[in-house]
């Protein structure tokens, strides 16, 4: 079963919005972030300009995530992006 971009967004802003909070992640939820903003790119499923323009942004985050040394570090250093992201994904799902 496939999911449908509103459940792509879900779960994607559960997977930030879960590290954001816990400062820390697994690779597993790093790849699946990029499955997912993969999939949403591909599909050209998303309208929002704002998120569009995100994307890669998220994406490079999952690519980076995956291979750092420092979980807590990476989720750190990105947080005021983490924040932007989710509130471009809460705005997205609103409309």
């Amino acid at each position: 079963m496939s999911l449908n971009v509103s459940n792509q967004l879900t779960l994607l802003l559960d997977l930030l919005d879960e590290q954001q909070a816990d400062c820390c992640a697994e690779v597993s939820e790093y790849q699946q972030i990029k499955r997912l903003v993969k999939s949403m790119m591909a599909n050209n499923t998303i309208s929002d300009e704002q998120l569009l323009q995100l994307l890669p942004e998220i994406y490079n985050y999952g690519r980076q995530g995956e291979s750092v040394q420092n979980m807590e570090e990476h989720i750190t250093s990105n947080k005021e992006n983490i924040n932007q992201w989710i509130s471009a994904i809460e705005q997205t799902k609103l409309e």
